[in-house]
């Protein structure tokens, strides 16, 4: 089942009503790869003919993250963005360019595994979590 439809079948499930802010929303970040602020998706919504109030968009994204079918991530900048999570639990992190502002996601499974050691080790229950590398890339550095 792809994120769409899990995002989809959740929202009714939970007893909502197939609204057009919301639908705008989640095709939206059914669309991309990496995480958007709630100014970039009004943004994009509004460049696409989907002309959706900024208050609906705010609205939709704390909805999603209550369902937890958004992840909502602090990159360090006091902007929260937003991603689809995945409804297995598959996901990846973030490395920011201190300098421009570029976002890039990358995977390791190596982090991973070191992640659930470290749980392990303290004897707690990680449910979540998020990784947020910064520096410079390489762009910039040149």
């Amino acid at each position: 089942m792809s994120w769409l439809d899990h995002a989809r079948s959740t929202l009714q499930a939970a007893g909502h009503q197939h609204g057009g802010a919301r639908e705008a929303v989640i095709e939206l970040l059914a669309s991309e790869s990496c995480a958007l602020s709630a100014q970039e998706i009004d943004d994009r919504l509004r460049a696409g003919s989907r002309s959706v109030g900024r208050a609906s968009v705010y609205r939709s994204l704390e909805l999603l993250a209550t369902l937890k079918l958004v992840q909502r991530l602090d990159m360090g900048d006091g902007v929260a963005r937003y991603e689809a999570a995945d409804p297995g639990g598959d996901h990846h992190h973030h490395v920011v360019c201190d300098r421009c502002g570029q976002i890039e996601p990358f995977h390791d499974p190596g982090l991973e595994r070191a992640i659930e050691r470290l749980a392990g080790r303290l004897s707690f229950a990680v449910d979540d979590h998020e990784v947020v590398l910064r520096g410079e890339c390489s762009a910039c550095r040149n």
